[in-house]
Formats: C-alpha cells, structure tokens, sequence
C-alpha cells in the first residue's frame, strides 16, 4: 500500500526519491511516504498553530486525523 501524507513545509531530511515528480500528477506539493511520517507507530501527535492533532493509522490501513 502506498499511503502519502502531503505537507507543504516538512522537514528536508526526507529522501528526495520517494517524493513524486510533478509529472506523476501533484505539482508543487510535498509528498511524505506514511512510514516514514510514523516510523513504525500507528499514531503520531501534530502540533499545528499550538492545537495537537492525532494522525492514526487504522486496523484496516487507512489514516484517520483527530483534533
């Protein structure tokens, strides 16, 4: 499965290959692989403008995001 979690000012230590070309449908939009957002968790907390929200990932492999 080829889960992405799209993000417009992530962190530049991602590798540049796993991100898709513009060519491959998404023009100026950051692509992270899910695993290498989780890392081998389920659930992950995002702070964003001082709210945490929580991204997991289902039994069924889907991603659901919580305030």
């Amino acid at each position: 499965m080829n889960s992405h979690f799209s993000m417009n000012n992530a962190n530049p230590q991602f590798n540049d290959q796993r991100r898709l070309k513009p060519s491959q449908g998404l023009q100026a939009v950051r692509t992270i692989v899910s695993e290498d957002l989780f890392r081998g968790s389920h659930e992950i907390a995002i702070n964003h403008s001082g709210a945490i929200y929580r991204l997991k990932i289902t039994r069924q492999g889907k991603l659901i995001l919580n305030k």
